[in-house]
């Protein structure tokens, strides 16, 4: 079992599109995944659009088993956020609250080919969480050079796990969204990213995710791409990205 999560501490640059069609397009592959909404925002969640009175809160602060959160939908088994995560600080104050997730996780390592994260814009105990409990990271990052500034922060924060508390955390590299590549910008952004990635040991992945009108009104219809808009660039874009991650496996 792999475990990956979508992480950047900086909002609207497309972690939770990120997680949500890469959970889709490898449970379309006949790969077995479970996709977490670990953001109390729910977006995720709202995606998917399952009524359910389990959540990761009630998992993390120990009132049910994993196994009993998790939902059966047509983009694999997921298990859905909760506004209660907000105030998870509050609760979570015991020795070891890092570990919660994993420790879940180790009891069902066996279900599952590959685990998908949707982490919050915030380094909580729920990120912490995350990074603890995964093998790898995707950052996705919107082709501007704000979203590269604040990605050397969350390197900053990724270090700080590995010393701490997941050695073998691996950086599965940066993955530029809102991607023009006719815009000089994009491509001098570009540029950028690579020698970041450099910097920080990983890559940045050759799919580039572009900015498209379909993924804003496949979140409205509650589809994924691959079921909203399955011939259009942007999924083709998704679907190279998912390439490269099974790539890396072989």
């Amino acid at each position: 079992m792999k475990v990956i999560a979508v992480i950047n501490q900086k909002g609207g640059v497309g972690k939770t599109t990120t997680a949500y069609t890469v959970a889709t397009g490898l449970h379309l592959r006949d790969y077995k995944t479970l996709s977490i909404d670990l953001d109390q925002q729910e977006n995720f969640t709202f995606t998917i659009n399952v009524n359910a009175d389990k959540s990761i809160y009630d998992v993390l602060t120990g009132n049910v088993s994993i196994e009993a959160a998790v939902n059966k939908t047509d983009i694999g088994d997921v298990i859905i956020a909760d506004k209660a995560l907000a105030a998870i600080d509050t609760v979570l104050n015991t020795v070891g609250k890092e570990y919660k997730l994993k420790e879940a996780l180790d009891t069902i390592k066996d279900n599952y080919d590959y685990v998908i994260i949707d982490t919050p814009p915030a380094l909580g105990i729920l990120t912490v969480n995350a990074l603890a409990a995964c093998d790898s990271v995707i950052i996705p990052a919107q082709a501007d050079i704000y979203s590269l500034q604040g990605i050397k922060q969350l390197e900053e924060n990724i270090n700080v796990i590995r010393k701490y508390c997941n050695p073998s955390l691996k950086i599965e590299g940066i993955l530029l969204t809102r991607y023009s590549a006719r815009s000089i910008l994009s491509r001098e952004v570009t540029e950028m990213a690579q020698q970041l990635a450099e910097s920080m040991n990983t890559k940045v992945f050759e799919s580039k995710i572009r900015e498209a009108v379909c993924i804003k009104e496949s979140q409205i219809s509650q589809q994924s791409l691959f079921t909203y808009a399955p011939k259009a660039k942007v999924t083709e874009d998704y679907s190279r990205l998912i390439d490269e991650l099974l790539k890396e496996e072989k």
